[in-house]
């Protein structure tokens, strides 16, 4: 626990020095923050989950949502840079041979390969069992065609695991899927994508055109195996969003306390208003619960449970939480919070992401349903 506390604390004052200062020079400009990511390396975010047999600093995803929670309340999307990454990283722990694991996880741990997931297609987002890109085996390779979209690392980072069809014909259509890390230098393309909020990481579209890739690079030791590797690795990513959800909607609140305190009308502070006050009071209670619950999908995550209705349950709940206290916030603000110098209205385009990213809301609710209904059978 000690250990824990001190790894926060250095979060904070590298927040405090290195990010505070820059995030709203970086998030205007949709600029990639390439200072601060190499701080990052040195803190050993890229590593945090990662065990300490490969380098990594072998954090407990309770240890890791509380740095992402700090992380996400002074600029979110810093926080997708090392979440995307560390959840290729997952797999590949989880499911990758030992070879694969060595020679990737060290590498990954400090940095020097930075990753993402390639999932999302221009036509497939939530129903992952109708990807088309292919990955056609050729002797000792496979050889890649296919189009991904809104993939964090794709422009920056080297490295990728993608979520391939290798048996067009499986029945049932999982079981034709399989997951490859492919390294940037084998030769696919990522073009940048605008977006409203979510600015400076980089999101892109990537096009995979007859890239090969080595056999070796096949996540685990058979294919038709990798959508079930990669929802693992999810169930950490949903956790992680939830962890954004209590940073953006606690930096909301926040920044709601302070203008409320200082911001007059009829004579005194909005703060004595009582209609501000019931918002202030809303707007803390959901900050608690979200922060309740992530904590309780975490600590499932850690005891090794199933825990995909917590995570689920989680990111439903802090991800709207975020959006509501954003909305909050702009209102308590008024004609200051929609002014992009002021960060309110940053909370309030970088909302949005987190209900629809790692799954959207709407899926959650199913999986969550479902989860009951097989735990109470009439």
């Amino acid at each position: 626990m000690e250990e824990a506390q001190v790894i926060l604390d250095t979060v904070d004052k590298f927040l405090e020095r290195d990010v505070a200062p820059y995030a709203k020079e970086f998030e205007l400009a949709d600029k990639y923050p390439h200072e601060i990511v190499e701080k990052m390396k040195l803190l050993g975010l890229f590593g945090a989950t990662i065990g300490t047999e490969y380098g990594g600093m072998g954090l407990s995803a309770s240890v890791y949502a509380g740095i992402v929670e700090r992380v996400s309340a002074v600029w979110m999307s810093i926080s997708g840079i090392f979440n995307s990454h560390l959840i290729m990283c997952t797999a590949i722990e989880k499911f990758g041979t030992e070879d694969l694991k060595e020679r990737f996880l060290p590498r990954m741990a400090t940095g020097e390969l930075r990753g993402g997931i390639a999932l999302t297609e221009p036509d497939c987002g939530t129903d992952l069992q109708a990807v088309r890109t292919r990955a056609d085996r050729d002797g000792e390779y496979y050889v890649i065609n296919g189009t991904k979209q809104w993939i964090t690392n794709s422009v920056e980072g080297n490295v990728l695991a993608v979520l391939v069809k290798t048996n067009l014909n499986a029945e049932p259509r999982h079981r034709g899927m399989s997951l490859l890390i492919v390294e940037k230098s084998m030769g696919y393309e990522a073009h940048k994508l605008s977006k409203l909020g979510y600015r400076g990481v980089d999101t892109g579209e990537v096009v995979f055109n007859d890239v090969r890739v080595p056999a070796a690079n096949l996540v685990g030791d058979a294919e038709g195996k990798g959508l079930q590797q990669i929802l693992s690795g999810l169930a950490l990513g949903r956790i992680n969003v939830a962890a954004r959800g209590v940073g953006v909607a606690r930096a909301a609140l926040d920044a709601s306390i302070n203008y409320a305190q200082i911001r007059e009308t009829f004579g005194q502070p909005i703060g004595q208003h009582q209609a501000i006050q019931i918002k202030l009071a809303d707007m803390a209670t959901r900050v608690e619960a979200a922060r309740l619950l992530t904590e309780r999908a975490a600590n499932a995550y850690d005891s090794g449970e199933r825990c995909d209705m917590e995570a689920g349950m989680a990111k439903l709940f802090a991800t709207e939480a975020a959006m509501d206290n954003a909305n909050e916030a702009l209102r308590i603000h008024g004609a200051y919070g929609y002014s992009p110098e002021n960060e309110v209205e940053r909370y309030y385009r970088d909302a949005p992401l987190l209900v629809v990213g790692e799954g959207t809301n709407e899926l959650q609710r199913l999986i969550i349903a479902r989860q009951l209904l097989e735990k109470n059978p009439a």
